[in-house]
């Protein structure tokens, strides 16, 4: 009992990834947390907090392997990142053929936008923020119109993933990226909580006790079918 404790907590520690069990309706939900930057094919620094996803990847699809697993559970607070690779977890949790919720604490960023979204049903905390904003270009670039139709493609990426798991439309949401009035530096809309709900983007607002909740109903109602 003591080493299983002892992996669980490893599990935790290295990955933010967490099984829970031990609840009145005795389901298995699986726990993944994207913290701080969703690291793709390049390793940050050290001093960076990040979500690796060739650490998230394998586990999803032991999440969808393993028949005891009834749920999953995401807790987003990321500042966006690798967009590859954002992208490829999204599309992993939006396949899982679980009932999956998601809950955005602090905020979820950028990339951090489709992730949230990816997931059957989205919670927001009242103060937790998305950013939505174009394809940023960094380091050295091409100045040719293959890099830029290139970036423009990756961005209807984007648009399309977000619009075909909420409740916007890729119109609005290109309108949310292009925002010239709120941020001084930067194109983009920053919503709050029960904004991103009234933008159709996020389904609730509500805390770790409203997800939790939804996500056994779910579970049961899925158990229920498959009787």
């Amino acid at each position: 009992m003591s080493e299983k404790k002892e992996v669980r907590d490893q599990e935790l520690k290295e990955y933010g990834q967490f099984e829970m069990n031990d609840n009145r309706q005795q389901h298995k939900i699986q726990l993944l947390s994207v913290i701080g930057e969703v690291e793709g094919h390049e390793c940050l620094s050290a001093n960076t907090k990040t979500t690796k996803y060739e650490h998230v990847l394998p586990k999803l699809a032991e999440v969808e392997d393993d028949r005891t697993v009834d749920g999953l559970l995401v807790l987003l607070n990321t500042v966006g990142g690798d967009v590859e690779s954002g992208l490829a977890i999204a599309e992993m949790i939006a396949s899982l053929s679980k009932p999956v919720v998601s809950l955005v604490l602090g905020g979820s960023h950028s990339i951090g936008v489709p992730l949230a979204v990816a997931a059957d049903y989205s919670f927001i905390v009242p103060t937790g923020t998305m950013v939505i904003h174009p394809v940023r270009m960094s380091g050295t670039v091409i100045g040719a119109p293959q890099t830029y139709d290139y970036f423009q493609q990756m961005q209807d990426r984007i648009t399309g993933f977000i619009a075909a798991h909420s409740q916007t439309d890729r119109k609005r949401i290109e309108e949310l990226m292009l925002n010239t009035s709120m941020m001084t530096k930067d194109l983009g809309t920053i919503l709050v909580g029960h904004q991103a709900v009234e933008e159709g983007i996020i389904n609730e607002v509500g805390g770790i006790g409203e997800a939790m909740c939804r996500l056994h109903f779910m579970i049961n109602e899925d158990l229920e079918n498959q009787r």
